[in-house]
This record gives structure tokens, C-alpha cells and sequence, in this order.
């Protein structure tokens, strides 16, 4: 069986964040790991408060997994201080870590910022240049690439610009009434596009980290980049259209929406 290991903070309700991620990759076909940057309490209307783990520590979960289960691929998600920053690129980089995929959580979906600025700083000297693909959706591009995006071609010139800076492949995430289901794949100088249905399911917490996780586990089952974003959009699809429905605001996806079996029926 292939691995994967998740580098995000916990989502007390389970929608999102490592808790979101290890389910994702779970029914991606992959076993997950992972190392946990900070605790928080939150739920489907908001979170309501963050406990950051220290560095020492987050450096020895990431040793704990490197030295006796090495991931096929790692998947970053919300790290919100440049220390803990500064341990995840150091240890990956000791360790040679594979298929590194980053969600750069830099603004919440309110519009929120949700990095400092020497985070902000860290994440793009340190750890995006090794990174083998971002995930920013439209706020985070913008922040990236220091343009702004009112439409599909600024979709494509901010995508050229973070990934000529990094040096890595960028998907740039429709959404934020641009391209509300597509999405644009851009690397080595060309793009393409990931054309979606938009699914009238107001519930989508989580659908960032759900997006990277999958592309992730695909990655380390031996997919190419292509195929993996194609794979994971279907994945997401398949969890958003399953209408599950919890909690009293933003409710999460049905993560398992195709597992089958006799421990999951009723």
C-alpha cells in the first residue's frame, strides 16, 4: 500500500484540516500519516481558538514518520508561524521528501488573513520553491502573484507568474465567482484546464484541503500530475454531491461517499 502524509492543523469538527485530509486519502486508496501543526477548536460556523504546536515537536513527529514509514507523497496544509514553517522544509528537505503538495491557507473564505507576515514571508522563501504543486484558490493567487484576478485570463497570468517565481506547477482554483468549477493547471511555461460542474451544495467546508489531499494520494499511487487533478475533481465531486448536511453552518462533505462494505451499512 502506497502512503501519504498530511502536515496541517486539526478541525475539532472533522470537516477540514487533517481530520478532512486523512479521510481523503483514506478513500483515495492510500494509508495516511500525520504531523499536526496546531490544534483548534472550530466547527461548521467558525473557528474559536487555535493551540500551535511548538517546532521541537512538529520536528519530531515529521522524524517519527520519515524514519520508519516513508511517505510516497506529503500534502502541506494551514501552518501558521515561520518556525514551524522553517522545521517543515528543513525536515523534508534532510529526508528527500517526494511529491510535495501545497495548499497555501492564507486567506479563509470570509477573506480573513490567516498568516502573519513573517509566515507569509517563510512559506514563499521556504517552502513553495519545493513544493511539486500549489493549490491557491483565487485570494491566495493573488497574494502570490501580487495581481489581481477578475477573470479567467487573470487566472492564467497570475498562475504563469507563481509558477515561473517558485518553479513549480500551480493549480489555481476557480471559485470566488471566477470559473466557479474550473480550475487551471499551469506548468512548464503552458496551461490547462480542468473544466467542473458547479454542484448547488452550500456545505463545503474543507473542499481545500480535500482538493490537495487527493491530488496527493495520487500522486504517491504513481499518477501523473494531469491525471491526479483530473482524478481529484472527480473525487470532489462525488463528495459534494452526496448532500450530506450537518451542523448549522458550512457543513462538511461526505468524504466516503463510495465506500462500500458490510462494517459501513446500517
Amino acid at each position: 500500500m502506497k502512503t501519504a502524509l498530511t502536515i496541517a492543523g486539526s478541525d475539532s469538527s472533522g470537516g477540514a484540516g487533517i481530520q478532512a485530509d486523512i479521510k481523503t486519502m483514506t478513500a483515495n486508496g492510500v494509508f495516511a500519516m500525520s504531523a499536526i501543526t496546531a490544534l483548534t477548536a472550530q466547527n461548521t460556523t467558525g473557528v474559536t481558538d487555535i493551540f500551535e504546536t511548538t517546532p521541537k515537536f512538529l520536528g519530531e513527529q515529521i522524524d517519527a514518520i520519515f524514519t520508519d514509514i516513508y511517505p510516497d507523497a506529503v500534502k502541506i496544509g494551514m501552518v501558521s508561524s515561520a518556525e514551524l514553517i522553517g522545521v517543515i522544509a528543513e525536515k523534508l528537505k534532510a529526508y528527500d521528501a517526494k511529491h510535495i503538495v501545497v495548499d497555501p491557507v492564507m486567506v479563509a473564505t470570509s477573506g480573513s488573513k490567516l498568516l502573519r507576515d513573517d509566515a507569509v514571508q517563510a512559506l514563499t522563501e521556504k517552502l513553495l520553491p519545493m513544493a511539486e504543486v500549489l493549490t491557491p484558490n483565487i485570494p491566495e493567487a493573488e497574494i502570490l502573484s501580487g495581481m489581481t484576478i477578475t477573470d479567467a485570463a487573470g487566472m492564467e497570468a497570475a498562475a504563469k507568474r507563481i509558477s515561473e517565481k517558485y518553479g513549480c506547477a500551480v493549480l489555481c482554483k476557480g471559485g470566488h465567482q471566477i470559473n466557479d468549477a474550473d480550475d487551471l493547471l499551469w506548468r512548464d511555461g503552458c496551461g490547462k484546464w480542468f473544466h467542473g460542474k458547479r454542484i448547488a451544495n452550500p456545505n463545503t467546508h474543507g473542499t481545500g484541503c480535500t482538493l490537495s489531499s487527493a491530488i496527493a494520494s495520487n500522486l504517491a499511487k504513481g499518477y501523473d500530475l494531469d491525471t491526479s487533478v483530473e482524478r481529484a475533481k472527480a473525487y470532489i465531486s462525488g463528495c459534494l454531491s452526496a448532500m450530506l448536511d450537518l451542523g448549522h453552518g458550512s457543513g462538511p462533505m461526505d468524504h466516503m461517499f463510495a465506500l462500500k462494505g458490510e462494517f459501513v451499512r446500517e
